[in-house]
Protein backbone atom coordinates (compact mmCIF):
# COMPACT_ATOMS: atom_id res chain seq x y z
CA UNK A 1 0.00 0.00 0.00
CA UNK A 2 1.30 3.46 -0.92
CA UNK A 3 2.06 5.63 2.11
CA UNK A 4 -0.29 8.55 2.64
CA UNK A 5 1.71 11.70 3.44
CA UNK A 6 0.45 14.44 5.71
CA UNK A 7 -1.56 17.00 3.74
CA UNK A 8 -0.10 20.30 2.62
CA UNK A 9 -2.81 22.93 2.66
CA UNK A 10 -3.39 25.54 -0.03
CA UNK A 11 -5.68 28.49 0.65
CA UNK A 12 -8.29 28.97 -2.05
CA UNK A 13 -9.19 32.36 -3.48
CA UNK A 14 -12.28 32.50 -1.24
CA UNK A 15 -10.55 31.38 1.95
CA UNK A 16 -11.09 27.61 1.96
CA UNK A 17 -8.30 25.19 2.86
CA UNK A 18 -7.60 22.64 0.13
CA UNK A 19 -5.56 19.58 1.14
CA UNK A 20 -2.87 18.40 -1.29
CA UNK A 21 -0.61 15.34 -1.27
CA UNK A 22 2.56 14.68 -3.24
CA UNK A 23 4.60 11.62 -4.19
CA UNK A 24 7.66 11.08 -6.39
CA UNK A 25 10.49 13.19 -7.77
CA UNK A 26 9.69 16.91 -7.84
CA UNK A 27 11.57 17.24 -11.16
CA UNK A 28 9.46 14.61 -12.95
CA UNK A 29 6.39 15.32 -15.08
CA UNK A 30 3.48 15.90 -12.72
CA UNK A 31 0.15 14.10 -12.87
CA UNK A 32 -2.64 15.88 -10.97
CA UNK A 33 -5.29 13.51 -9.57
CA UNK A 34 -8.77 14.89 -8.81
CA UNK A 35 -11.30 12.53 -7.21
CA UNK A 36 -15.06 12.16 -7.53
CA UNK A 37 -18.03 13.05 -5.34
CA UNK A 38 -18.00 11.59 -1.80
CA UNK A 39 -14.49 10.23 -2.32
CA UNK A 40 -11.02 11.57 -1.47
CA UNK A 41 -7.42 11.43 -2.66
CA UNK A 42 -6.84 8.39 -0.46
CA UNK A 43 -10.04 6.56 -1.43
CA UNK A 44 -10.00 7.28 -5.17
CA UNK A 45 -6.29 7.17 -5.96
CA UNK A 46 -4.14 5.69 -3.18
CA UNK A 47 -6.19 2.68 -2.09
CA UNK A 48 -6.91 1.75 -5.72
CA UNK A 49 -3.28 1.61 -6.88
CA UNK A 50 -3.22 4.71 -9.08
CA UNK A 51 -0.48 6.53 -7.15
CA UNK A 52 1.60 3.35 -7.04
CA UNK A 53 1.34 2.76 -10.78
CA UNK A 54 2.00 6.38 -11.73
CA UNK A 55 5.06 6.76 -9.52
CA UNK A 56 6.42 3.45 -10.83
CA UNK A 57 6.01 4.88 -14.33
CA UNK A 58 8.27 7.78 -13.31
CA UNK A 59 5.74 10.52 -12.67
CA UNK A 60 5.47 12.92 -9.82
CA UNK A 61 1.92 12.66 -8.48
CA UNK A 62 -0.01 15.52 -6.90
CA UNK A 63 -3.48 14.76 -5.55
CA UNK A 64 -6.06 16.99 -3.92
CA UNK A 65 -9.04 16.57 -1.66
CA UNK A 66 -11.67 18.67 -3.39
CA UNK A 67 -13.55 21.17 -1.24
CA UNK A 68 -16.14 19.37 0.85
CA UNK A 69 -14.03 16.20 0.98
CA UNK A 70 -11.19 14.54 2.87
CA UNK A 71 -9.04 16.92 4.90
CA UNK A 72 -10.20 20.00 2.96
CA UNK A 73 -12.70 22.50 4.35
CA UNK A 74 -16.35 21.39 4.24
CA UNK A 75 -18.63 24.44 4.12
CA UNK A 76 -22.40 23.98 4.37
CA UNK A 77 -23.36 26.72 1.89
CA UNK A 78 -24.45 25.70 -1.60
CA UNK A 79 -22.77 28.73 -3.17
CA UNK A 80 -19.41 27.44 -1.89
CA UNK A 81 -19.66 24.62 -4.45
CA UNK A 82 -20.28 26.23 -7.81
CA UNK A 83 -18.20 24.90 -10.69
CA UNK A 84 -16.08 28.04 -11.04
CA UNK A 85 -14.79 27.61 -7.48
CA UNK A 86 -13.74 23.99 -8.11
CA UNK A 87 -11.85 25.18 -11.19
CA UNK A 88 -10.23 28.02 -9.25
CA UNK A 89 -9.12 25.55 -6.58
CA UNK A 90 -7.23 23.51 -9.18
CA UNK A 91 -5.52 26.57 -10.64
CA UNK A 92 -4.61 27.85 -7.16
CA UNK A 93 -3.09 24.47 -6.25
CA UNK A 94 -0.99 24.52 -9.43
CA UNK A 95 0.16 28.07 -8.69
CA UNK A 96 1.02 27.22 -5.09
CA UNK A 97 3.08 24.21 -6.19
CA UNK A 98 4.77 26.32 -8.92
CA UNK A 99 3.47 24.11 -11.72
CA UNK A 100 2.92 25.72 -15.09
CA UNK A 101 1.16 22.67 -16.53
CA UNK A 102 0.32 19.07 -15.62
CA UNK A 103 -1.22 15.89 -16.91
CA UNK A 104 -4.74 15.88 -15.44
CA UNK A 105 -6.55 12.73 -14.29
CA UNK A 106 -10.05 13.08 -12.88
CA UNK A 107 -12.95 10.79 -12.11
CA UNK A 108 -16.67 11.64 -12.08
CA UNK A 109 -16.95 15.10 -10.46
CA UNK A 110 -13.17 15.38 -10.81
CA UNK A 111 -13.50 14.62 -14.53
CA UNK A 112 -16.20 17.27 -14.94
CA UNK A 113 -13.97 19.80 -13.21
CA UNK A 114 -11.11 18.66 -15.46
CA UNK A 115 -13.13 19.33 -18.61
CA UNK A 116 -13.71 22.86 -17.40
CA UNK A 117 -10.09 23.44 -16.36
CA UNK A 118 -8.85 22.18 -19.73
CA UNK A 119 -11.22 24.53 -21.58
CA UNK A 120 -10.84 27.63 -19.39
CA UNK A 121 -7.11 27.26 -18.72
CA UNK A 122 -5.71 25.23 -21.62
CA UNK A 123 -2.14 26.26 -20.90
CA UNK A 124 -2.28 24.47 -17.53
CA UNK A 125 -3.24 21.01 -18.88
CA UNK A 126 -0.96 19.09 -21.25
CA UNK A 127 -3.34 16.15 -21.69
CA UNK A 128 -6.19 14.73 -19.66
CA UNK A 129 -7.82 11.48 -18.57
CA UNK A 130 -11.50 11.98 -17.79
CA UNK A 131 -13.14 8.93 -16.24
CA UNK A 132 -16.89 8.54 -15.73
CA UNK A 133 -17.45 12.13 -16.81
CA UNK A 134 -21.01 13.27 -16.12
CA UNK A 135 -22.92 14.12 -19.27
CA UNK A 136 -24.63 17.13 -17.72
CA UNK A 137 -24.76 18.83 -14.38
CA UNK A 138 -22.91 16.67 -11.85
CA UNK A 139 -25.17 15.00 -9.28
CA UNK A 140 -28.32 16.10 -11.13
CA UNK A 141 -29.77 12.62 -10.56
CA UNK A 142 -29.35 12.83 -6.79
CA UNK A 143 -32.68 13.53 -5.06
CA UNK A 144 -31.67 16.20 -2.57
CA UNK A 145 -34.95 16.14 -0.64
CA UNK A 146 -34.57 12.42 0.05
CA UNK A 147 -30.92 12.79 1.07
CA UNK A 148 -31.79 15.64 3.42
CA UNK A 149 -34.71 13.71 4.97
CA UNK A 150 -32.35 10.80 5.61
CA UNK A 151 -29.77 13.12 7.20
CA UNK A 152 -32.25 14.99 9.41
CA UNK A 153 -34.80 12.32 10.26
CA UNK A 154 -33.34 8.95 9.23
CA UNK A 155 -36.02 8.56 6.57
CA UNK A 156 -35.11 5.65 4.27
CA UNK A 157 -33.96 6.74 0.81
CA UNK A 158 -36.21 5.31 -1.90
CA UNK A 159 -34.41 6.52 -5.03
CA UNK A 160 -31.71 3.99 -5.99
CA UNK A 161 -29.20 6.53 -7.34
CA UNK A 162 -29.53 8.67 -4.23
CA UNK A 163 -29.21 5.60 -2.03
CA UNK A 164 -25.99 4.67 -3.85
CA UNK A 165 -24.53 8.12 -3.18
CA UNK A 166 -25.56 8.04 0.48
CA UNK A 167 -23.99 4.60 0.86
CA UNK A 168 -20.80 5.87 -0.77
CA UNK A 169 -20.77 8.88 1.53
CA UNK A 170 -21.05 6.72 4.62
CA UNK A 171 -18.39 4.30 3.39
CA UNK A 172 -15.56 6.83 3.17
CA UNK A 173 -14.19 7.91 6.59
CA UNK A 174 -14.44 11.62 7.31
CA UNK A 175 -17.27 12.36 4.89
CA UNK A 176 -19.87 14.88 6.02
CA UNK A 177 -23.26 14.23 4.44
CA UNK A 178 -24.51 17.76 5.19
CA UNK A 179 -21.57 19.28 3.31
CA UNK A 180 -22.02 16.88 0.39
CA UNK A 181 -25.73 17.72 0.15
CA UNK A 182 -24.73 21.39 -0.03
CA UNK A 183 -22.28 20.43 -2.79
CA UNK A 184 -25.03 18.69 -4.75
CA UNK A 185 -27.17 21.82 -4.41
CA UNK A 186 -24.28 24.06 -5.46
CA UNK A 187 -23.76 22.06 -8.63
CA UNK A 188 -27.22 23.22 -9.72
CA UNK A 189 -26.28 26.89 -9.54
CA UNK A 190 -24.97 28.62 -12.64
CA UNK A 191 -23.93 26.99 -15.90
CA UNK A 192 -22.28 23.65 -15.17
CA UNK A 193 -23.13 21.76 -18.38
CA UNK A 194 -20.19 20.73 -20.58
CA UNK A 195 -20.32 22.74 -23.80
CA UNK A 196 -19.84 20.25 -26.63
CA UNK A 197 -19.36 23.15 -29.03
CA UNK A 198 -16.25 24.17 -27.06
CA UNK A 199 -14.47 20.94 -26.04
CA UNK A 200 -10.99 20.67 -24.50
CA UNK A 201 -8.27 21.34 -27.10
CA UNK A 202 -5.85 18.84 -25.54
CA UNK A 203 -5.59 15.12 -26.21
CA UNK A 204 -8.09 13.43 -23.90
CA UNK A 205 -8.69 9.83 -22.88
CA UNK A 206 -12.32 9.28 -21.86
CA UNK A 207 -13.05 6.12 -19.84
CA UNK A 208 -16.42 4.88 -18.58
CA UNK A 209 -17.68 1.54 -17.28
CA UNK A 210 -19.75 -0.68 -19.55
CA UNK A 211 -22.42 -0.90 -16.84
CA UNK A 212 -22.49 2.84 -16.12
CA UNK A 213 -25.80 4.55 -16.94
CA UNK A 214 -23.89 7.47 -18.47
CA UNK A 215 -21.84 5.31 -20.88
CA UNK A 216 -23.42 6.44 -24.14
CA UNK A 217 -23.56 10.07 -23.10
CA UNK A 218 -19.89 9.93 -22.12
CA UNK A 219 -19.22 8.57 -25.61
CA UNK A 220 -20.98 11.60 -27.07
CA UNK A 221 -18.70 13.95 -25.11
CA UNK A 222 -15.70 12.03 -26.41
CA UNK A 223 -17.03 12.20 -29.96
CA UNK A 224 -17.30 15.98 -29.63
CA UNK A 225 -13.65 16.27 -28.57
CA UNK A 226 -11.22 16.19 -31.51
CA UNK A 227 -8.32 13.79 -31.12
CA UNK A 228 -9.86 12.03 -28.14
CA UNK A 229 -9.83 8.31 -27.33
CA UNK A 230 -12.61 6.38 -25.61
CA UNK A 231 -11.97 3.39 -23.33
CA UNK A 232 -14.91 1.25 -22.23
CA UNK A 233 -14.23 -0.54 -18.94
CA UNK A 234 -15.75 -4.03 -19.11
CA UNK A 235 -18.11 -4.98 -16.30
CA UNK A 236 -17.63 -1.74 -14.37
CA UNK A 237 -20.31 0.63 -13.12
CA UNK A 238 -19.89 4.20 -11.94
CA UNK A 239 -18.88 3.37 -8.38
CA UNK A 240 -16.26 0.68 -9.01
CA UNK A 241 -14.59 1.90 -12.21
CA UNK A 242 -11.67 3.58 -10.37
CA UNK A 243 -10.40 0.16 -9.20
CA UNK A 244 -10.32 -1.18 -12.78
CA UNK A 245 -6.89 -2.45 -13.82
CA UNK A 246 -7.81 -1.68 -17.46
CA UNK A 247 -8.51 1.92 -16.47
CA UNK A 248 -5.19 2.36 -14.65
CA UNK A 249 -3.09 0.68 -17.29
CA UNK A 250 -4.89 2.47 -20.13
CA UNK A 251 -4.37 5.83 -18.44
CA UNK A 252 -0.66 5.25 -17.76
CA UNK A 253 -0.13 4.16 -21.36
CA UNK A 254 -2.02 7.19 -22.70
CA UNK A 255 -0.07 9.63 -20.53
CA UNK A 256 3.21 8.13 -21.78
CA UNK A 257 2.38 8.36 -25.49
CA UNK A 258 4.47 10.68 -27.68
Amino acid sequence: MTDMPAPQFVMSTNGRRIATYSWGDDDATTVLLVHGFASSARDNWVNTGWVRDLTRAGYRVLAIDQRGHGASDKPYLDRAYVMDLFVEDVVTVLDDHLLESVHYVGYSLGARVGWQVAVAHPERVDRAVLGGIPDGRPLARLQIDQARAYLEHGTPVEDQVTRNYVTLTERVPGNDLAALIALAEGMRLGDADPDVSNPPPQRVLFATGSEDAILERSRLLAAATPGSTFLELPGRHHFNAPVSREFRHGAVAFLGED
